[in-house]
């Protein structure tokens, strides 16, 4: 058995980002987690990859990465969130394995551009910026001030730099024409009180795969929550459950899938027999949850292995021309819908 670092923090119970750090020798991890990450390293003879170190003027070494904290996903919690977890470790274990490493950096919005003239100041290989709430302002700012930067998670036509996401249109298209595909006609839709343009493009795929078969969804099954948020205390499942429910409800991220489905079953609502629910990102809690949650899968190693290749050629390959890259997601079928 090949054990990697995904299989390391599943079996030990932790994080990602805390077996990285255990790994590599760094604070952020109690004793007694850095003792159960090695106790599962041992057992199972975990071994990290090592690159061959050929042209090493043309291996990463040290690489940025730069968050920009908001009021919207990215705020001072961000590491909570799984997907901003799993993206982080796996850029961390992707630069070490060449001996390198990741140093993150947070700001905010107002100290943004004195934060970029340090950055610039430094000597790295380039910055990684996650732009899951970036503006286009912001974002043309970071590209004008920095060199070498490739933007993650967000995506701006107008803009000419390195992009790396996932196809969140092509993604919420496949929740649609699953959901089709089971025969559902009264479609309910959840959305992001927060507006941000990986939210915006979910909701514009979905609606154009109902819109080919000449569905609608009705304002009154139509809702928003935060996207944040497990609890299902505070979500207004009375007013959903005093109108006639829909078959079922696509969810723009797993949290409010997760919510939902909680909220459900506590006005013993049956999932899926009453109330079919799919959601989108794949994030660990969504096989945990009972029943478990149909979702969208985000290959998240891909777009970070991506990110790190997109940066490499802008450093080292002469005429680079900047890169918009679009990483496909996948249906996972299980057992909500």
């Amino acid at each position: 058995m090949t054990v990697k670092m995904d299989d390391i923090a599943r079996l030990a119970n932790v994080s990602k980002s805390a077996v990285s750090l255990a790994l590599n020798g760094k604070d952020g991890v109690s004793q007694e987690t850095r003792d159960k990450i090695f106790d599962v390293v041992n057992k199972y003879g975990y071994k990290p990859l090592r690159k061959n170190k050929k042209n090493t003027d043309k291996v990463l070494t040290n690489v940025n990465f730069l968050v920009v904290k908001t009021a919207g996903l990215v705020s001072g919690n961000y590491r909570s969130l799984p997907f901003f977890d799993n993206l982080i470790s796996s850029l961390s274990e992707k630069v070490s394995e060449t001996g390198g490493s990741l140093k993150i950096i947070t700001t905010d919005s107002e100290s943004l551009p004195q934060t970029l003239d340090e950055i610039k100041k430094d000597q790295t290989d380039g910055t990684i910026v996650l732009g899951t709430d970036l503006n286009a302002t912001q974002a043309e700012l970071i590209n004008n001030k920095l060199n070498s930067v490739i933007f993650v998670d967000t995506y701006f036509d107008n803009i000419t730099a390195d992009f790396v996401t996932m196809d969140n249109y092509q993604g919420a298209m496949l929740a649609g024409n699953y959901i089709l595909s089971k025969g559902y006609k009264d479609i309910g839709y959840f959305a992001s009180d927060k507006i941000i343009s990986n939210f915006i493009e979910r909701r514009r795929g979905f609606r154009d795969s109902l819109k080919l078969a000449n569905i609608k969804i009705s304002n009154d099954h139509f809702y928003s929550v935060s996207p944040t948020e497990v609890n299902p205390k505070g979500l207004d499942i009375e007013n959903i459950t005093k109108k006639d429910l829909p078959e079922v409800i696509f969810c723009e991220d797993d949290y409010i899938a997760i919510r939902l489905i909680k909220a459900a079953q506590q006005k013993n609502i049956k999932i899926p027999k009453q109330l079919a629910i799919i959601g989108f990102d794949d994030i660990y809690e969504s096989s945990l949850i009972s029943p478990e949650l149909t979702t969208i899968h985000v290959p998240v190693d891909q777009m970070s292995e991506q990110a790190l290749f997109q940066l490499q050629r802008r450093l080292f390959t002469p005429n680079w021309s900047p890169q918009k890259t679009l990483i496909s997601t996948k249906l996972i079928k299980r057992n909500s819908i």
